[in-house]
């Protein structure tokens, strides 16, 4: 039988794929000046909640970003579904993380 997570570890990063048309906003641009043309348009959050369930509330404007409302396509799960869950902290420094990596191979990335 596995082992059981500790009820403080319910906390995921989550990756959305953005349509290509992100790109046309200026603030966006302007946060990615390394961006390498072919690479994908991602936001990437932390949550407690499922990624599938917090994607759906971006997508229905509850507590929302505005370029995955917009833009928002899919999740991203290849990217990480390895990490989760985890501790609050944990997944805060992640996130952090994820969109530094993720940017240094020049992916567009936005962050909340």
């Amino acid at each position: 039988m596995p082992a059981r997570l500790p009820r403080s570890h319910h906390y995921h990063v989550y990756v959305v794929a953005l349509a290509d048309q992100v790109w046309n906003e200026a603030k966006f641009r302007k946060c990615n000046p390394g961006y390498q043309l072919g690479q994908p348009f991602v936001y990437v959050g932390m949550t407690g909640l499922d990624p599938d369930l917090r994607f759906d509330k971006h997508k229905a404007g509850i507590q929302h970003n505005g370029y995955v409302l917009k833009y928002g396509l899919r999740l991203l799960p290849g990217l990480y579904e390895k990490y989760n869950p985890m501790p609050y902290k944990a997944a805060q420094a992640l996130e952090i993380e994820l969109g530094i990596r993720l940017r240094s191979v020049g992916y567009g990335v936005w962050q909340a």
